[in-house]
């Protein structure tokens, strides 16, 4: 299969597959208890014709086909509507935190590529007393979810030792870097150590393998031996877990911008589901799946240019 073929392909399953996330998005708010008019009132008593006149403004009472084949149009331009509660478009809602979000989740990639990778090949290579520390450190890292890790770090470095801020995202990239340090770590904490013992597995794998056997019997410098012939080899398996990685810092994001109250869409989602907010609640969801199918879109273009040996359109461990 050509590249060109390829690529066209799936951007036509993601084309599909983002129409049917949002028909389940959008049912599933369709179908969630409560009544949106009832928090424009505030829990005030109104009539029976101030009622109608929200239901009216909002389409609330149109069937629902009328109401997806609406909002999906509108999605379609770029609309995706205006905020129940802030009475703001969605878009300006999304755009003004959408930069603090998109900082977290990228410094806490970073975090999880360079630490975890690191790690990995650390145990790999040195094994020993090393390899044991690895070995603690990733299954404590593993077994911390990531609301746990924000408490425990912002009482240690925030309350206790006043090292960082507590909350808030800052204003500048500077103080908005110094803010997002804590909620990054404490984001990037259980993918490091899941990439670390993924990255470890694979080159352990990799050095029993013939080839490196053959380097090592031709004289080649073990540390060439490691980089070309060991790690190249596993950056495949580690590959694969971009989607995985990327689509687990999306979801983690609303509980740690939660707990540091950074203003980012994590924690809007989390307001707007609590308030009933549909809107918000429906643009966010559909805009994280398009960002995970766009990862894992990404990761199989890439996949078969780090790996030739895999086909495009496959998956899989190599080694």
């Amino acid at each position: 299969m050509t590249f060109t073929r390829f690529a066209l392909r799936r951007l036509a399953e993601m084309a599909a597959t983002l129409l049917a996330a949002s028909f389940l998005i959008f049912g599933a708010m369709y179908l969630a208890p409560g009544n949106p008019a009832s928090f424009l009132l505030s829990g005030r008593s109104a009539s029976p014709a101030a009622y109608q006149a929200i239901n009216d403004q909002y389409h609330l009472n149109d069937p629902f086909w009328q109401q997806y084949l609406r909002w999906l149009g509108q999605v379609l331009r770029g609309d995706f509507g205006r905020s129940i509660e802030y009475r703001t478009p969605v878009s300006t809602l999304i755009g003004a935190r959408l930069p603090s979000t998109l900082l977290l989740v990228g410094m806490a990639l970073v975090l999880v590529v360079v630490v975890g990778l690191a790690l990995g090949w650390l145990g790999a290579v040195r094994g020993g007393a090393t390899d044991g520390a690895v070995l603690v450190g990733t299954t404590f890292a593993v077994g911390t979810p990531s609301f746990v890790a924000a408490v425990l770090l912002q009482g240690l470095f925030s309350v206790k030792l006043g090292w960082f801020p507590s909350g808030g995202s800052g204003s500048g990239f500077g103080s908005m870097l110094w803010h997002l340090a804590l909620p990054a770590t404490a984001l990037a904490l259980y993918l490091i150590g899941m990439l670390a013992r993924v990255t470890r597995s694979a080159m352990l794998e990799v050095m029993g393998h013939e080839h490196v056997t053959v380097a090592r019997s031709r004289g080649v410098m073990e540390r060439q031996v490691i980089r070309r012939h060991v790690f190249r080899n596993t950056l495949g398996t580690v590959l694969t877990m971009g989607g995985l990685i990327v689509s687990t810092l999306l979801i983690c994001t609303v509980l740690v911008e939660t707990a540091f109250s950074v203003d980012g869409i994590g924690q809007l989602l989390d307001l707007s589901t609590t308030t009933k907010d549909f809107p918000v609640v429906q643009a966010i969801s559909l805009i994280i799946v398009g960002i995970f199918m766009l990862v894992n879109f990404v990761v199989d273009l890439l996949l078969p240019l780090v790996d030739p040996r895999v086909a495009l359109g496959t998956r899989g461990a190599t080694g």
